[in-house]
């Protein structure tokens, strides 16, 4: 039990750590190539700060603990939107300005309901895999070509503050060979620590995928919300959190499936990604009627989340 909570632990802490250094580590080396700020918001921040749900999702698949490679993601999407969103909101309140974020909105909610059927089917075959990842090329395409007509974008909003800490290229690439290694290691850690607690307490794999899996492959999107709040910029909070749940379903699922298919147990289907769902269709629709999420609405939000995750470990 002991040897398990401090391979969760530790595996928490390399997930962080490893997930800093690799995101703020290539968009130094973007910056440095001169590539747009508008793709390193899209395209590196985001697979880098959903790099984290892939390794755990993909480990515990080859390792035999579908239920926590689909409860990373699931799971994963409800926290960013109740915990990240009601956190950073709670902090500073996130105005609501970027007409482009209900576009993105409508498309989290587009790829979250589409998400239940496919696991209605009880697995996420290879061909699925590849059909996710066609989807997740199209909408960069299209997100690219429409955003690139703007002046301002949420995305490259999000890229500045991820590029707050100036590297010299030597330091980049250590950091992030650096920050991929322990998020390997702390993949593996995480993954075999969840496994050995949801055996010790008889909790499954579910579960703990859903819970503790889910927030701390969360840590880089969390860490990123708060300090853009605490430095009164809550709305960067917005594009990180509606990037990284398109993200999370089409790249991380979506990958995990092309290298091997994963069964999915029938709870997802019928509870909890309905909750996702439900969940992304809040925030779209708090997207389209408000200027503003207050700290009030940030307080619903966690409250929500906690409710969540005492349904969720209590016993069948």
């Amino acid at each position: 039990m002991i040897t398990d909570l401090a391979f969760v632990a530790a595996g928490l802490v390399l997930l962080f750590v490893g997930g800093e250094g690799l995101v703020r580590g290539s968009v130094a080396i973007a910056d440095r190539m001169r590539i747009s700020k508008l793709v390193v918001g899209m395209v590196i921040v985001g697979f880098g700060t959903s790099t984290p749900e892939l390794l755990v999702s993909l480990q515990a698949a080859l390792g035999g603990s579908p239920e926590i490679a689909i409860g990373n993601v699931i799971g994963s999407n409800i926290a960013n939107v109740l915990l990240i969103i009601g956190t950073a909101a709670l902090i500073w309140p996130i105005a609501n300005t970027d007409s482009s974020m209900r576009r993105e909105g409508l498309v989290m909610l587009a790829v979250s309901a589409a998400l239940i059927p496919l696991l209605m089917m009880g697995i996420v075959s290879r061909l699925a895999g590849f059909g996710m990842i066609a989807l997740l090329a199209a909408y960069l395409f299209i997100a690219y070509r429409l955003e690139s007509r703007r002046r301002e974008s949420a995305f490259t909003h999000e890229a500045e503050e991820v590029a707050d800490i100036a590297m010299k290229p030597a330091f980049a690439a250590v950091a992030v060979v650096a920050g991929l290694a322990m998020l390997m290691f702390g993949a593996r850690l995480l993954v075999d620590g969840a496994t050995g607690i949801a055996r010790d307490f008889g909790v499954s794999e579910a579960v703990i995928g859903l819970t503790i899996v889910a927030v701390g492959t969360s840590f880089p999107e969390l860490a990123t919300s708060v300090i853009a709040a605490m430095r009164k910029h809550a709305d960067v909070a917005l594009a990180n959190v509606v990037g990284s749940n398109i993200f999370n379903i089409l790249a991380i699922l979506g990958l995990t499936a092309v290298i091997t298919p994963v069964p999915v147990a029938s709870r997802f289907a019928m509870l909890d990604a309905p909750v996702m769902l439900a969940v992304a269709a809040a925030l779209t629709l708090m997207l389209f009627t408000m200027k503003q999420i207050g700290r009030g609405w940030g307080l619903a939000l966690l409250a929500a989340y906690a409710g969540y995750v005492y349904a969720s470990v209590l016993p069948a």
